[in-house]
């Protein structure tokens, strides 16, 4: 994911450079015969899937920048450790089970839920929802 307008400039230039690339491979598909067309192949195909996604990227990156709207919903994100909780009771799942299943102490998890997952890190939380997502 490209996350500044450092790294789309860069990718921008080497997404060019793959075009470029690219071309010289369709230009002179047997540019080199010592080498079986196999692995040519196999390297214009690699270098067009790397050039796929960094056109994703691209396009996501330009999008996100055009867009008027913001994509994060807050009152969402404010509502998350309650959400945890909700679906550890909906799983069937005791503080317990779910503290075993993260390698964790039944008291870890009281912890978490009491204050609300407060102090908790971000790589916690995402533990807790997978665990809780695999119910």
């Amino acid at each position: 994911m490209i996350t500044n307008d450092r790294q789309y400039r860069i990718s921008k230039a080497q997404a060019a450079r793959f075009e470029r690339t690219l071309a010289q491979f369709d230009e002179s598909p047997s540019g080199h015969p010592e080498v079986p067309q196999r692995l040519i192949r196999a390297q214009r195909e690699a270098l067009a899937s790397q050039l796929e996604s960094l056109r994703q990227e691209i396009k996501e990156y330009e999008r996100l920048r055009g867009s008027r709207r913001r994509p994060l919903d807050l009152a969402a994100i404010a509502e998350l450790p309650e959400t945890l909780i909700r679906a550890r009771i909906a799983a069937g799942l005791t503080q317990r089970q779910l503290a075993s299943r993260l390698g964790l102490k039944e008291q870890q998890i009281q912890r978490y839920e009491k204050d609300r997952y407060a102090r908790a890190s971000l790589a916690r939380v995402l533990s807790v929802a997978r665990a809780l997502a695999s119910e």
